[in-house]
């Protein structure tokens, strides 16, 4: 059975850091992207940052570039997102995903809340 969970959410003061984890079970993130995504109170959820398999190749949505950072630890098969120089907009429940259309797997966390305050 596979499981991701996230942990490493909190409240932080405008302009702090955060580093969340996303520690797999009965998967191996090495072989497969992974990417955070976020869901603020009354928003939908967006993609925040994006990491591929093998090459470990990165994407970020504009908001995030500069600020935050995606990795990935294949030993300890752990993906983590640096969160620098936080805003108030970052508020939200972090959630980590690892999905395929081809392959038919969609894998979401349980999440974890990042609060920033001014």
């Amino acid at each position: 059975q596979v499981q991701l969970v996230e942990s490493g959410g909190g409240l932080v003061q405008a302009g702090g850091s955060l580093r969340l984890s996303c520690v797999a079970s009965g998967f191996t993130f090495s072989n497969y992207a992974t990417s955070w995504y976020r869901q603020a109170p009354g928003k939908e959820r967006e993609l925040v940052a994006a990491i591929t398999g093998p090459s470990g190749n990165t994407n970020y949505a504009d908001s995030v570039k500069g600020r935050f950072t995606i990795s990935k630890d294949n030993v300890k098969n752990t993906v983590y997102l640096q969160m620098n120089r936080l805003k108030p907009e970052d508020t939200a429940v972090y959630y980590c995903n690892s999905a395929s259309m081809i392959l038919g797997y969609d894998y979401w966390g349980q999440g974890t809340q990042v609060t920033v305050s001014s």
